[in-house]
């Protein structure tokens, strides 16, 4: 079964002081790879999570966000007097050797200013967290649903492009065999040109023989089949093989660049050309399957 590695899942989960909405987004990447964006009163459970989704996802650039919503008040601020003064200080001190009057707003300027204001936040409850757990839970499985559907998408484009190639290859037949009589022709014409020129003609026979067997290109276009046929079973199986699929894919390419070197008929060539073009398109799928 053809998994994507692109999705996205949403869950919003309400609290009684707070509305949270948890989102979840993957992209293709050749391992697990997660960036979080977790309010600093959740941040202790990103371990937890890390494991979590690894285990789910297996593959991906993954994004998670929580976005916070206050519904009623849960944090309580206070200023710190130590850095007001400080900045006071160093306020008036600057404005002196500046030459520059002070403002009357001094207190307002100040009180925006970094660290000022010392934000004392309430602790999660484990019913609280369990809640919130369940929710990040509905958004990966709405993700994999996603994946999942994407994935049925790339399974029937590689499912049309290795068929592609397949026939491609069976349209090689007619040609291979006008190549061989064609080969055959000009090596017995250029030896009837040569004068004066005596050859065993069963030594000549077995080097024909040699010549063409090098030339023969049936097992490699039975090796191809059988890459095939490989591909399309790997790809029905019950566990994402995206990683397999991809070894696959390079064993069929090197057939075909044989079939390629070894076809010394335009024709042919350019079907193998045709079959490369397919080849490729598989692979940039291959790139976004689990």
């Amino acid at each position: 079964m053809i998994h994507s590695m692109t999705g996205y899942g949403k869950s919003v989960v309400e609290l009684p002081n707070r509305k949270i909405t948890i989102e979840i987004k993957s992209l293709n990447s050749k391992q697990f790879d997660l960036f979080t964006r977790i309010p600093l009163i959740y941040r202790d459970k990103e371990i937890a999570i890390r494991g979590q989704l690894a285990k789910k996802l297996e593959r991906g650039k993954v994004d998670l966000s929580f976005n916070l919503e206050h519904i009623a008040k849960d944090v309580s601020s206070k200023i710190d007097y130590s850095v007001v003064k400080q900045y006071y200080k160093e306020l008036t001190t600057m404005a002196g050797d500046l030459n520059i009057i002070p403002p009357n707003d001094w207190l307002t300027t100040i009180l925006r200013l970094p660290e000022v204001m010392k934000q004392e936040v309430e602790e999660i409850d484990e019913d609280e967290w369990l809640k919130i757990e369940n929710a990040i839970n509905s958004a990966t499985e709405e993700l994999i649903n996603f994946r999942i559907q994407e994935g049925e998408m790339i399974k029937n484009i590689l499912t049309e492009k290795i068929e592609n190639i397949r026939t491609l290859l069976l349209s090689i037949d007619p040609f291979e065999n006008e190549r061989v009589e064609k080969i055959k022709s000009r090596i017995y014409d250029n030896l009837s040109q040569l004068e004066n020129v005596e050859y065993d003609n069963n030594r000549f026979e077995q080097e024909m023989i040699f010549y063409m067997e090098r030339l023969d290109v049936n097992e490699e276009k039975s090796r191809l089949t059988n890459h095939l046929d490989y591909f399309i079973k790997t790809m029905n199986e019950d566990k994402a093989q995206g990683k397999k699929l991809g070894f696959i894919t390079q064993e069929i390419g090197r057939e075909i660049n044989t079939l390629g070197s070894k076809s010394n008929h335009f024709e042919m060539q350019k079907i193998v050309v045709q079959m490369k073009d397919e080849l490729e398109q598989i692979k940039e799928q291959i790139l976004n399957a689990l």
